[in-house]
């Protein structure tokens, strides 16, 4: 199943995003730590790359991933021109709080007090934009909540005689190219949920924790995980926890909602679902089976 999201408003925040980015200074960008490429828009690249604004790539949720891939994530972006990345939470007041000085440093024409610094956050829906702006502009003037999409229209605030920051609407693209980030964006609650089924994405996110993260399977519902894949695993959880339907049959449905919402939660553990190396391994096989298809 290939996982596809687009609603309408999407379309017309996206060519509202591309008119204000004449505008600003810096594009603060906002993933998820947890899968930082796979939540990373590419148009927002396009955009900014062909204004030639720098980007602030914050890594949020950071509390909620892998240490250890994300400051092999941070290596991957700071080497890379025109970023300076950073992982934090949102949610974290001392955080936010040196997020305008990170902006500074990468746009120090705007450090001469003649002129504003002009920000604007960007991002896919639910990675946390609009936590950061609330926490930002120290009062709630951007809804919060776990399900994407939640901010639709354009707004810009000051945040002293010389900032402004504008907050858009969470952004997918058209087609998502790899299956697999249609899947982890699925799994970490970026994509509506009435677009996909559960049971195939939670198969899916539990042959990544089978591979990379057993044991935080094991610790949280008590069974081995030798020999089990994606939806053996699913079928684990609906046993143990009692997942059942009329007629004793396994509720697998309420089982991948089980195994989703405990990754979600971090009640699992801190987990990333890719790697700079996983990436590039994901990648160059999609390439490789796209171009034997090619060759019919």
């Amino acid at each position: 199943m290939s996982i596809q999201w687009f609603p309408g408003h999407m379309n017309l925040a996206r060519k509202k995003a591309a008119e204000t980015m004449e505008f600003v200074d810096v594009v603060i960008e906002v993933v998820d730590a947890r899968l930082p490429e796979a939540s990373s828009n590419p148009m927002i690249k396009t955009l900014r790359e062909y204004r030639q604004r720098p980007a602030l790539k914050l890594l949020n949720k950071a509390d909620l991933a892998d240490p250890v891939a994300t400051r092999a994530w941070l290596d991957f972006y700071n080497q890379q021109e025109g970023i300076k990345a950073v992982a934090l939470s949102c949610k974290r007041v001392a955080d936010v709080a040196r997020v305008t000085g990170y902006c500074q440093s990468i746009a120090p024409h705007r450090n001469d007090n003649t002129k504003p610094l002009r920000m604007m956050i960007m991002g896919i829906p639910n990675v946390g934009k609009s936590t950061l702006m609330n926490a930002l502009v120290k009062r709630r003037i951007a809804a919060v909540g776990d399900e994407p999409a939640v901010t639709k229209a354009q707004q810009s605030f000051d945040l002293s005689t010389g900032m402004t920051i504008t907050d858009t609407p969470g952004l997918l693209w058209p087609k998502i190219r790899y299956e697999s980030d249609g899947f982890m964006l699925a799994a970490s609650h970026a994509i509506g949920t009435n677009e996909v089924m559960e049971e195939e994405v939670a198969a899916f996110l539990g042959d990544i924790l089978l591979a990379r993260y057993p044991q935080m399977l094991t610790a949280r519902y008590g069974f081995a995980t030798d020999g089990l894949d994606g939806p053996a695993l699913v079928e684990a959880v609906a046993k143990r926890r009692g997942c059942l339907i009329k007629g004793g049959g396994l509720d697998l449905e309420k089982a991948a909602l089980i195994l989703l919402d405990d990754y979600r939660s971090s009640t699992l553990g801190r987990i990333s679902l890719e790697t700079p190396q996983t990436r590039a391994a994901m990648i160059a096989c999609a390439d490789a089976t796209e171009a034997e298809k090619e060759k019919g």
